[in-house]
């Protein structure tokens, strides 16, 4: 195959990973905006709605190793693409659903469906795009992913307003059927002229004894202890409490909250496409990460410390730690260079599964500090909202105090 084609090969993957992670990317985010409209329709509580947005990532954070078995023995190409068939029914049961029961289950199914995405995002470009460009590479999927973040913003909000929360979600599913199909028939487990390392020859007990020696690598617990709390700071805050947040404290309607939830992303976006290179220009990756930990530090403490800082000075801040959160695209690059090709499905899914704990965890966690508050008929005080600032920030600091101890993974040896 020539060069030209080769090209034109990428270019179709890349765009496949782009729509699968934006998909992803809007259904982990696509209750914040509309935050307000759910809790008062289904008589959700702060903890419930915590609990179901955690229950999204708790799913995916339990099928993290069995996807990466599935990976490395079927391949993502075709594991994602069913995976997506259950994302649409998830994305059905939360548009029908009537109860806060229903609506935890039918996260639980979203989060299922989402569960090799990301994932199948990092094991292609690792194959397709190897070396010291995958950071890189990484951070355009990724950054194009968050057009999901986007049209879980202002579109989500102003689709909700027209014709309702339920249609909207039905026209996402609407969306999932056509991306999971767009999946399939672009992508390719590896480039033309390659055979992807595969275990169909494996028998389970193989696979189980791949999970372990993934769990014996050297250095592989500094990176789960960053990878926990990175991706999940900005995640609660912008998927799961921003919304109620701006509500609450700032007394913001629909459209004007996903403007603020809209620019968040474009501020992710803006961060993820700057850390990418970054462990090239600098040739470490360790001390990328390390420096994006202390900025998203700076940004929950203030978030947490300062009183009443008004609209705008508290809008700056939600964007600016969507911007320095991104640095966990270093973390998944490094993780990335832990593991041998055989063991790769397996590797990034174990790293991933740290991420994905984290995502769950910290929404539970912060739903039951802003419970410990009182609430009124106009919602939840300041001080329930800068607690729950303070806890995420607190998480980080533990994530970072292990990551510390880490060997640096540097792109060049």
């Amino acid at each position: 195959m020539t060069s030209g084609a080769t090209g034109g090969a990428r270019a179709r993957v890349l765009a496949a990973l782009a729509l699968i992670t934006i998909a992803s990317q809007f259904f982990r985010a696509s209750t914040a905006a509309i935050a307000p409209d759910l809790i008062g329709d289904l008589g959700l509580s702060a903890q419930q709605f915590g609990a179901a947005n955690g229950a999204f990532f708790l799913a995916i954070g339990i099928l993290q190793i069995p996807v990466g078995i599935l990976f490395d023995r079927y391949g993502p190409r075709r594991v994602t693409t069913a995976l997506t068939g259950l994302a649409v029914a998830g994305a059905i049961w939360q548009a029908l659903c009537t109860t806060g029961a229903e609506f935890l289950a039918a996260r639980l199914v979203l989060g299922v469906g989402c569960a090799g995405s990301f994932m199948s995002a990092v094991l292609l470009s690792s194959r397709w795009f190897a070396g010291e460009r995958l950071a890189t590479v990484l951070s355009w999927v990724f950054a194009l992913s968050q057009a999901g973040l986007m049209l879980a913003a202002t579109p989500l909000a102003a689709a909700s307003a027209a014709f309702g929360w339920r249609a909207a979600y039905l026209a996402a599913a609407a969306g999932a059927v056509a991306i999971g199909a767009l999946f399939f028939l672009l992508v390719r487990d590896a480039p033309p002229g390659e055979v992807p390392s595969a275990g169909r020859g494996e028998s389970l007990l193989d696979a189980l004894r791949g999970v372990a020696r993934v769990w014996r690598t050297r250095g592989l617990v500094p990176v789960l202890a960053i990878h926990t709390v990175a991706y999940a700071s900005m995640a609660t805050v912008l998927s799961v409490w921003a919304g109620k947040y701006l509500a609450d404290v700032h007394g913001l309607g629909a459209v004007a909250r996903g403007n603020v939830l809209l620019a968040m992303s474009v501020f992710q976006v803006a961060g993820t496409l700057a850390f990418g290179p970054l462990d090239r220009l600098f040739n470490t990756r360790k001390w990328v990460i390390v420096g994006g930990a202390a900025l998203s530090l700076c940004t929950l403490g203030s978030l947490a410390l300062i009183a009443g800082p008004g609209f705008w000075p508290a809008a700056a801040l939600l964007c600016l730690h969507c911007a320095v959160a991104a640095y966990g695209i270093v973390i998944v690059a490094h993780g990335r260079t832990l593991f041998p090709a055989p063991l790769a499905g397996r590797g990034v899914t174990t790293v991933n599964m740290a991420q994905v704990v984290g995502s769950a965890g910290l929404p539970w966690l912060t739903g039951i500090v802003i419970g410990l508050f009182p609430a009124t008929a106009a919602g939840y005080a300041e001080d329930a909202y800068r607690a729950a600032f303070g806890t995420i920030g607190l998480a980080v600091l533990a994530g970072l105090a292990v990551y510390l101890t880490a060997r640096d993974a540097r792109p060049r040896g």
